[in-house]
């Protein structure tokens, strides 16, 4: 019994440490790179967002014709328009984990 107990443990601190370990605060990679332009609260009307035409991540349809590998795909490669103008630029620096962590934060704006 005292080794389950000691066994549970451990899972529950490294499950509440792995966010911290293995990757960045999702949050605070997305404050810091990408609301100047989606905004922080996902809406995407800031000036910046409105030129390059960000969507509205609170917006559960948007949401539903965004997939998740559509949304790492945008946020490790960038993306352009028709013409083929940067609208974003790709992500530096990101572990795929960090990735993942964004496009849960993201998902986590819907209303």
């Amino acid at each position: 019994m005292k080794k389950l107990l000691t066994i549970s443990i451990a899972i529950f601190v490294g499950a509440a440490l792995s966010p911290r370990l293995f990757g960045a605060d999702a949050k605070a990679i997305y404050e810091k790179d990408c609301a100047k332009c989606h905004g922080a609260d996902g809406k995407g009307q800031t000036k910046m967002g409105q030129k390059s035409g960000c969507k509205d991540y609170t917006d559960a349809k948007v949401q539903a014709e965004l997939k998740d590998d559509a949304a790492a795909k945008a946020i490790k490669e960038g993306v352009k328009d028709k013409e083929g103008k940067v609208v974003m630029k790709p992500a530096e620096g990101l572990s795929d984990e960090d990735i993942k962590g964004l496009v849960a934060h993201m998902r986590s704006l819907k209303k």
